[in-house]
C-alpha cells in the first residue's frame, strides 16, 4: 500500500545558516496515528509546516497521497488539516462562522450538517455563537481542531493539540482523536505529553537535532528498548548493598528498605533465580515484590540522550 506521505531526502537551512532538518526520510502509512516525539527545537514544527506547505524546503521532496506538495500545492493541502501550536487570533469571529470560513477556503460547498457533527464531537455546538475572546483556552484549542477538520481532509496534523489543557479536556481530545483514526482520517500527532503518545499512536517518530533517530511501531519500541525492573520491598533497614551483590547493579532507595533490579526481557536468563538465591545467601529478607515495565517517556528521554 502507498503511504499517504512520504518524505525523501527533506531538508531545511534558514537564513543564518541553521540546519532546522538534515536529510529526513519517512512515510506515514494510510490510517494510522503516528507520534512525532522530540524536545523543543527539535525540528518537529518545521517537519509539519513544510509538509502543510507554509514553510519551502531547502531539498528533498514530499508527497501527499501521491501528489508533489510543491508541484500540486493544492491539491495536498486540500487533503491536509493542520492543527498548530498558536491558539487563533480571530478574537471577535465565532466557532460556527470560523468553521464555515475554513471550509470555503478549500474551496467546498456548505455542508451545515458536518459543520455540526464537528462542532458537537468537540463539545462546542452550544458555544457556536460565542466570540472567540469569551471561550477558555481548552476551548479556543478545540475550535482550532474544528477548523481543520471543516473541509474533510484525509490527513490531520495535530501539533501539540492538548497544550494548556486540562486533564478533562486532554481525555475528551484523545477520544475524538480515536474516532477520526476509525473514520479513516491519518492522523500525525506532535507532543510533549509521552502518556498522549502512549495512548494514542500506532506508531512512533523521534527527531532530534532535525534527524529521525528511530520510527516503530509504539508496542514493538516499548517491547525491544522497555526494560523490566523488579522492585523487593524490604522488611528491614539495609545500609548498604554487599559487595557479593555487585554484579546485580542493584539500586538501594527509600531510605534502605527498597532493592531495585532492573532486566531485559529478551535475553534468554533475566537473572532472577539468581538474584533471590544470592539475597538468602546474604541474609537479605524480603516482603514483598514487584514488577514494572519502562515507560515510552523513559525509551524516549534515553534515545534523545543518546543521540547527544
Amino acid at each position: 500500500m502507498q503511504p499517504v506521505i512520504s518524505i525523501t531526502d527533506l531538508t531545511k537551512t534558514y537564513a543564518g545558516g541553521f540546519e532546522a532538518l538534515k536529510a529526513v526520510n519517512l512515510e506515514i502509512n494510510r490510517g494510522e496515528i503516528f507520534g512525532l516525539l522530540g524536545p523543543n527545537g527539535a525540528g518537529k514544527t518545521t517537519l509539519i509546516n513544510i509538509v502543510c506547505g507554509i514553510v519551502t524546503k531547502t531539498s528533498g521532496t514530499v508527497l501527499v497521497d501521491g501528489y508533489d506538495n510543491v508541484d500540486n500545492y493544492r491539491a495536498t493541502r486540500s487533503r491536509i488539516g493542520l492543527v498548530p501550536q498558536e491558539l487563533p487570533t480571530d478574537s471577535f469571529e465565532t466557532p460556527l462562522r470560523v468553521c464555515r470560513f475554513s471550509r470555503g477556503l478549500f474551496g467546498k460547498p456548505e455542508n451545515p450538517g458536518h459543520i455540526e457533527n464537528v462542532l458537537k464531537s468537540l463539545s462546542l455546538w452550544d458555544k457556536k455563537d460565542e466570540k472567540s475572546m469569551t471561550l477558555s483556552g481548552g476551548m479556543k484549542r478545540r475550535v482550532l481542531i474544528a477548523k481543520a477538520l471543516a473541509h474533510e481532509p484525509d490527513i490531520l496534523f495535530l501539533d501539540e493539540p492538548t497544550a494548556g489543557v486540562d486533564v478533562e479536556l486532554r481525555q475528551d481530545m484523545w477520544n475524538v482523536v480515536q474516532t477520526l483514526r476509525e473514520s479513516g482520517v491519518t492522523v500525525i500527532l506532535t507532543t510533549h505529553y509521552i502518556e498522549e503518545a502512549e495512548q494514542l499512536a500506532d506508531r512512533v517518530g523521534v527527531i532530534n537535532h532535525g534527524e529521525i533517530i528511530l520510527v516503530e511501531e509504539k508496542n514493538k519500541l516499548m517491547r525491544e528498548l522497555g526494560k523490566k525492573q523488579l522492585v523487593l520491598h524490604l522488611p528491614d533497614l539495609l545500609a548498604s548493598i554487599p559487595p557479593e551483590l555487585g554484579k546485580y547493579q542493584l539500586e538501594l532507595s527509600d531510605c534502605g528498605r527498597e532493592l531495585t533490579y532492573h532486566y531485559d526481557t529478551k535475553r534468554e536468563h533475566t537473572g532472577i533465580t539468581a538474584l533471590l538465591a544470592a539475597l538468602h545467601d546474604a541474609g537479605i529478607k524480603f516482603n514483598d515484590l514487584n514488577t514494572s515495565q519502562s515507560s515510552l517517556e523513559e525509551i524516549f528521554v534515553g534515545l534523545v540522550n543518546k543521540g547527544r
